[in-house]
């Protein structure tokens, strides 16, 4: 049960928003045992992002979360990031510098109302 959730000061476009997409969903198979067929993808744009007290410039929030029976190895969050950090900078125009990208995982995960 893995979630992407993206937040952007800039407009996604539709484009933007399917090669996003993709990206995730390729990227997330550098988790253990987690592939795009559980995937969900939300996007979020015109946010109001300040990235050190600054909004000129194309900020980014991610969040990614996976449901795990045990904490996920830093080297899968680490192969996510180099893998999807250049099509955000691409599809959003938002400087890696100005990219952040939030992991977290929990034992417990609801869906079609039971839990895992």
């Amino acid at each position: 049960m893995p979630v992407v959730h993206t937040y952007c000061s800039a407009r996604i476009s539709p484009e933007a928003r399917e090669a996003l997409k993709s990206a995730y969903g390729s990227a997330i198979e550098a988790i253990p045992g987690k592939s795009e067929a559980w995937l969900m993808c939300l996007f979020e744009d015109d946010a109001h992002i300040y990235f050190a007290g600054d909004d000129s410039e194309p900020c980014a929030y991610v969040e990614v979360g996976v449901f795990a029976r045990s904490e996920v190895p830093a080297s899968a969050w680490e192969a996510f990031t180099e893998r999807v950090t250049p099509v955000i900078s691409r599809e959003l125009g938002v400087d890696p510098s100005r990219l952040y990208i939030r992991y977290g995982w929990t034992p417990s995960f609801g869906w079609n109302g039971a839990n895992f």
